[in-house]
């Protein structure tokens, strides 16, 4: 350890301690703690806070060395093997003690038991494990998926499957790039459910895994996703606030339009037609919501929250990053998959393309677009992603000449002068667009046209009959829509 380290002070993954404490259980915890994390360092010999070297007599390091090994053994399960060795700082003699993450969790203080004695690294201390955590880790050590895990209290029919995999179908259409993709997407199925594990067969009956539950919203599983507008940069002050609930792909679907309704639009001329430009680029933000939505650990009961502040856009995922997975491997395009069943139907409805090019990909639209990489933050409880937005003024509008590289605003390709204009009125004008040439039609029509979900469209309906610039003739089973003025 070099004395620039030493100075840097303990860290997430590093601990001092003046002296080897009579108490073994002291250190034992952090230990455990390591062991259940990404690993980590204690190092003997160094106050923790004035970090001066204090050392060690050589006559007495091998004795005190024997000792934690020997604590390490008697104190731990299932064992744990550290790696103890000397190390000399300024003349004096050190005892480093290296603990690997460890893969036979949860690793726990045998005297203290598995409920009482599983601790955690949490921001730089040593936690006692919650419920949650430890089922985490339970899953982690026996190498299992929680999704893939059979839901208990959950029964399905055979209409219930069939609904799933019709719906899913949808989606890979819907989602579908190219006309060359759409036509290689085949039907899925039920052996197709059961390999991906969102069925379990048993005794010739299929039952359902927690992956059919979250993909679908049923089942007693609170899977939500919470939406928030902010003034000023913290939670203090809300402005607008939603929940989403229901199939996975209609809450990545809200949430994504959430945002585009509360961040800034600019556009610009080309030649005689106007192109739409966001602050922050609409796929970078749908991919981060997804992103969230098949990593996050649905274990445990909290939300994803998607907050929209004056300054950034800042989407938490619950749960600790994976077993071998860190923010820096993460950024480098590393995918530890966290629910597998989950994973496999977001690739097949082309929510998710090869695994693990998420991230990259994100970072590189964001810093494409003029802005400045995203920051990753936490990853010991849950992990939050900040997008920052550019500086606009208090009067919500964009100035392109104010801004570099136009990222707020855009201008027109002549004078520079910038064409601001509202997400919710631009949607609104291409529903009205799509009803004048087919007033008839149902609403299910209008949300695949408009690439929506029925949800948003049924809003936008409502809004629009309220404000009278949209009148129902005929029935409700057949209608036909009048547009005033």
């Amino acid at each position: 350890m070099t004395i620039e380290e030493i100075l840097a002070g303990e860290s997430k993954n590093v601990e001092f301690k003046e002296n080897l404490p009579e108490k073994s259980i002291k250190y034992m915890k952090s230990v455990v703690a390591f062991a259940n994390g990404i690993g980590g360092k204690i190092i003997f010999g160094i106050a923790d806070k004035t970090r001066e070297v204090v050392g060690f007599d050589k006559e007495d390091v091998f004795k005190k060395m024997d000792a934690i090994a020997n604590a390490v053994s008697d104190s731990c399960e299932p064992a744990i093997i550290p790696d103890i060795t000397l190390q000399t700082i300024e003349g004096k003699t050190v005892i480093v003690v290296e603990v690997s993450e460890g893969r036979q969790r949860p690793y726990y203080i045998k005297a203290l038991g598995r409920d009482g004695g599983v601790y955690v690294r949490v921001a730089g201390t040593t936690r006692l494990a919650d419920e949650y955590m430890i089922k985490e880790l339970l899953f982690e050590g026996s190498n299992r998926y929680y999704d893939q895990a059979l839901c208990t209290g959950l029964k399905v029919t055979d209409e219930d499957i069939d609904a799933l995999c019709k719906a899913m179908r949808e989606q890979a259409v819907k989602n579908a790039c190219t006309e060359e993709q759409k036509a290689v997407i085949k039907d899925v199925g039920r052996q197709q459910l059961r390999s991906w594990g969102i069925l379990i067969e048993r005794d010739g009956k299929d039952y359902p895994s927690n992956a059919f539950a979250i993909l679908t919203g049923n089942g007693g599983l609170h899977v939500a996703t919470q939406c928030g507008v902010f003034k000023g940069t913290t939670k203090a002050v809300f402005v607008d606030r939603r929940e989403y609930t229901g199939p996975l792909w209609e809450q990545i679907d809200e949430a994504f339009q959430f945002v585009l309704r509360n961040i800034h639009l600019g556009a610009t001329i080309v030649g005689i037609y106007r192109q739409d430009v966001y602050e922050i680029p609409p796929d970078a933000i749908r991919e981060l919501i997804i992103n969230a939505m098949v990593h996050r650990s649905y274990l445990d009961h909290g939300t994803i929250q998607v907050a929209v502040y004056d300054n950034r856009l800042e989407i938490t995922s619950p749960g600790k990053l994976p077993m071998g997975q860190t923010m820096e491997r993460m950024k480098e395009g590393y995918s530890k998959i966290r629910n597998e069943a989950l994973a496999h139907a977001f690739a097949y409805m082309n929510l998710i393309e090869h695994w693990g090019s998420g991230i990259p990909r994100i970072i590189d639209k964001v810093t494409a677009a003029g802005l400045q990489e995203p920051e990753f933050i936490g990853g010991e409880v849950d992990l939050r992603i900040n997008i920052y937005r550019g500086q606009v003024d208090t009067n919500n509008a964009i100035n392109a000449n104010d801004t570099k590289n136009g990222v707020n605003g855009v201008n027109n390709g002549t004078n520079g002068t910038e064409v601001p204009f509202d997400k919710e009125q631009t949607q609104i004008e291409k529903l009205l667009q799509i009803i004048e040439k087919n007033p008839s039609a149902t609403q299910a029509y209008y949300a695949e046209e408009m690439g929506i979900s029925k949800r948003t469209i049924s809003r936008m309906f409502a809004s629009l009959q309220e404000k009278g610039r949209l009148v129902q003739n005929g029935t409700k089973r057949k209608a036909n829509w009048k547009i005033i003025g």
